[in-house]
């Protein structure tokens, strides 16, 4: 008999884990399940599930429950306390406004902070169905925001008047942030700064508006002094929760936990427009000790990307921290530009990160590593396990040639000749994959391009199993580097990489790079 188990549980939801063995996101056929309370022998809710990951809506807080479902052993829990209900209606919220009317999302701003003001330590803000648009929205410790199913918060349309980030707060930490750098950006919709044990959940919806402003058309610039928004900006927080709710449209990274422990995103829909600039999904950036769980991506960059912090040109490092403990399992990438990446902003350490039971469908790459000389920092103890990926470009790679930023393509970073180890060397050591099938490849099953000075260290490969190829797939470099020949159905391919694979016929001997591709210019 399998076992059920309780991944989050808030006052009013619950997430169950049925880990049917071979599942990834999805179970392999429909199971009824009944929820039973208090003892009681008529169900309270009953229903069918899909998902490994279940979601139970509607609860009562402080309540005990019994769920069951067929082929598993009963599970019981009890729902958290709640000090409260706030009901956010009550304080004249302006209904279906216009994206552009900017009064009303002031009205709406000014509504929600006093609503927030009176929900009581512990409690809940409830936000029922309609579609609300709101300025920034920032949230405190002790809280619960509750997105009740048909509910859209939303953004307006018009940064005028937006509230804007400080790079650095009072005490120097960082708080505005853009590509790992300490910088003035726009407030997320929704925010908080130094919360702790903050809950927003629900199967309502946050909407960024992206797609109806300006945002997406100035990917990389600066405008009225600022740098893109988030679509939710979690910063220095504890023991947070992410629970159900759909977010979409973000105008940059969908969501961004920053200098955050203890953060648990689970059973949420993240999504965003494939052509949309730099809308990835989840970047916990600094965190420590977070997991992804039965969480759904459709974006327009990288899936997840765990991140760091970036060294600055002078060799600035006092805004960086490590990120140590991330936890991703049962989720699906159904497009990205990845789905799980590491990097490139890393000059803080990425260490002890684990992946596995996810499906990866339409993502440019799998595992994707990238750095570059000048980040420093490390990257360690890496693993995925019990993966399918369907119409990847490429399964598996590490590239320490990345051309990211103005300097990228200069020949001290692109170089294959050895160069002196110094603070600015970035080493990768340690990268585990394990039962991994791969449908549909297009470029190659692996890539590792490492430095010649700090080799790529203690890849260790086994059941890798390349199950077909994609007979439109047309050749090119498999990894952004200068000087990477064009690929097309290939094995696993190193350059300066120690690679340990269990299947010997799948390292390719032919080269990566192409030396005359490389000449000093």
């Amino acid at each position: 008999m399998n076992k059920a188990i309780s991944v989050a549980i808030s006052a009013r939801i619950a997430a169950i884990r049925l880990a049917v063995p071979g599942a990834r996101y999805a179970l392999p056929h429909p199971l009824p399940w009944q929820l039973l309370r208090n003892g009681e022998h008529e169900p309270v809710q009953q229903g069918t599930t899909t998902s490994v990951v279940t979601l139970l809506d509607t609860l009562y807080p402080a309540t005990d429950y019994r769920f069951e479902v067929e082929g598993f052993e009963p599970l019981s829990f009890r729902t958290r306390d709640c000090a409260g209900l706030v009901r956010a209606i009550d304080y004249g919220l302006v209904q279906d406004a216009a994206l552009s009317d900017l009064g009303a999302a002031r009205s709406n701003a000014d509504a929600l902070a006093k609503a927030l003001a009176d929900t009581p330590s512990g409690g809940t803000l409830y936000l029922g169905p309609g579609i609300w648009t709101t300025f920034p929205l920032r949230l405190r410790s002790d809280l619960t925001l509750h997105l009740a199913e048909g509910a859209i918060l939303r953004a307006p349309s018009v940064r005028d008047g937006w509230p804007i980030l400080p790079a650095r707060g009072d005490d120097g930490r960082m708080l505005g942030s853009w590509e790992g750098l300490p910088d003035a950006c726009f407030a997320a919709p929704v925010h908080a700064i130094g919360a702790e044990r903050l809950i927003i959940e629900g199967k309502g919806i946050l909407d960024g508006s992206g797609n109806a402003g300006d945002w997406w058309t100035w990917p990389k610039e600066t405008r009225d002094g600022a740098r893109r928004p988030r679509g939710l900006h979690l910063i220095d927080g504890k023991e947070t929760l992410l629970l159900g709710f759909t977010i979409r449209n973000a105008p940059s990274w969908t969501v961004h936990p920053q200098g955050c422990d203890g953060l648990a995103a689970v059973a949420l829909h993240i999504q965003a427009p494939h052509d949309s600039p730099n809308t990835d999904g989840f970047d916990p950036e600094g965190c420590k000790n977070v997991t992804v769980e039965g969480v759904r991506f459709s974006v327009g960059d990288d899936c997840i990307a765990i991140k760091a912090g970036k060294r600055g040109n002078k060799g600035e490092a006092d805004h960086l921290s490590e990120t140590r403990g991330v936890t991703i399992r049962h989720c699906l990438m159904e497009r990205g530009h990845g789905g799980v990446v590491i990097g490139s902003e890393m000059s803080g350490g990425v260490h002890d990160v684990t992946v596995e039971d996810c499906e990866m469908i339409g993502t440019d790459r799998g595992l994707r590593v990238k750095t570059r000389r000048g980040r420093g920092g490390g990257i360690t103890n890496i693993s995925m396990r019990r993966v399918k990926m369907d119409g990847v470009l490429v399964t598996l790679s590490a590239n320490v040639h990345y051309f990211c930023d103005a300097d990228g393509h200069d020949d001290w970073v692109q170089s294959r000749e050895p160069a002196p180890v110094v603070e600015g060397t970035p080493h990768i050591d340690g990268i585990f994959v394990e039962d991994v099938d791969v449908y549909g490849l297009a470029l190659a099953a692996g890539v590792f391009l490492g430095l010649p000075e700090m080799p790529v260290r203690n890849i260790r490969i086994r059941g890798l199993r390349i199950h077909s190829t994609d007979p439109a797939a047309i050749a090119a470099p498999a990894i952004m580097a200068d000087g990477v020949r064009p690929m097309r159905h290939e094995n696993i391919l190193c350059e300066h990489a120690q690679i340990d694979c269990d299947d010997a016929s799948l390292l390719s001997p032919d080269p990566i790079s192409l030396p005359n591709l490389l000449a000093p210019r």
